[in-house]
């Protein structure tokens, strides 16, 4: 494998890629919580036409004689939404092609330091809310999914960008698109798990109930049910968890052949533990102990946190076998 060529047209076309992703999203995030926060006009709409008319032909009845129905036209905010839904495409594409063209401009895995990582990772969760996320009513989810993806990549644009270069020689082995890659697949699943479990926390408050007055009790009611979010934080944990598993083993694995153990407590490898240790006590107490509800929901969002200090405070703070992948 080539590691000293560098593309460095392939690279700007990367960046220019990157900062597009960034302009996209965020207008898609404008655009999905313009919807978000007006929705919920179209049922009072809705009562209101019934309501009126109760007492005569609707001109859209179609036992109406001598009247054509017509489709009803979509609400505003319903096409708002749909042009913020395109836009998150678009945005998963770009971003996409940020990591690839990286790829192609300096020869190796894409994901040698932490700008790279980061991006990886945020790649995955924007493509598992895709999949996850692709019926109708899911989609209110999705403001809550891009703020901590855009927050995510806005940190390793500004504080942690790195030139595209050659990865260090600690790095240079087949095991790094390997573990990276599955590392990063399986964080990024979690920022999903997490966001439902925390919705799940609010649709389950105070603020989800109807009588509850108010602007944000409106907006948490518009969410999907708390049983939905309860299902879509347990699907997508159950998917990630074992993918997260086989990441830690094949860091082992690689630990071994470049320091001549499987494991030696660096910081980074001991967060890593963590973070699994908590989901496996989350998915055992669901399973076996039937936990179900809130006190599932916070031990979700506990080992997400998890996640995010080791993303954060671990990479950057404590010195250890894994500080290259600042580089």
């Amino acid at each position: 494998m080539n590691t000293t060529h560098i593309d460095v047209g392939l690279a700007r076309y990367s960046d220019w890629s990157y900062t597009s992703a960034l302009v996209v999203l965020v207008l898609a995030l404008v655009l999905l919580a313009v919807e978000l926060a007006y929705a919920g006009g179209r049922r009072v709409e809705a009562r209101e036409r019934v309501a009126v008319g109760a007492g005569a032909i609707a001109v859209d009845d179609p036992a109406a004689p001598g009247v054509v129905p017509t489709a009803p036209a979509r609400p505003l905010a319903e096409r708002v939404g749909g042009a913020g839904l395109a836009l998150v495409y678009v945005g998963i594409a770009l971003l996409g092609a940020c990591i690839a063209l990286r790829g192609l401009a300096t020869l190796r895995p894409p994901w040698g330091n932490m700008y790279e990582f980061i991006n990886l990772t945020c790649f995955s969760g924007l493509v598992t809310g895709a999949v996850m996320l692709r019926k109708p009513r899911y989609r209110p989810l999705w403001v809550f999914v891009l703020v901590p993806v855009l927050i995510l990549l806005g940190i390793s644009g500004h504080w942690l960008y790195a030139t595209a270069a050659p990865v260090m020689p600690a790095l240079q082995s087949y095991w790094l698109p390997i573990h990276v890659s599955v590392v990063s697949t399986g964080s990024g699943v979690f920022v999903v798990a997490g966001v439902a479990s925390i919705l799940f926390l609010a649709r389950t408050s105070r603020f989800g109930e109807p009588q509850t007055p108010g602007a944000l009790a409106r907006l948490v009611q518009r969410l999907p049910d708390a049983q939905t979010l309860d299902r879509l934080a347990y699907r997508t944990t159950i998917f990630a968890f074992p993918v997260f598993g086989f990441g830690v083993i094949f860091g082992a694995i690689w630990a071994e052949e470049a320091w001549g153990r499987y494991w030696g407590w660096d910081p980074k490898e001991a967060w890593t533990f963590v973070i699994w240790i908590v989901y496996a006590g989350y998915l055992h107490a669901r399973t076996t102990r039937g936990w179900m509800g809130r006190r599932a929901a916070w031990l979700v969002i506990v080992a997400y946190l998890c996640v995010v200090a080791n993303f954060t405070l671990v990479n950057l703070l404590f010195p250890g076998l894994h500080t290259y992948a600042n580089a």
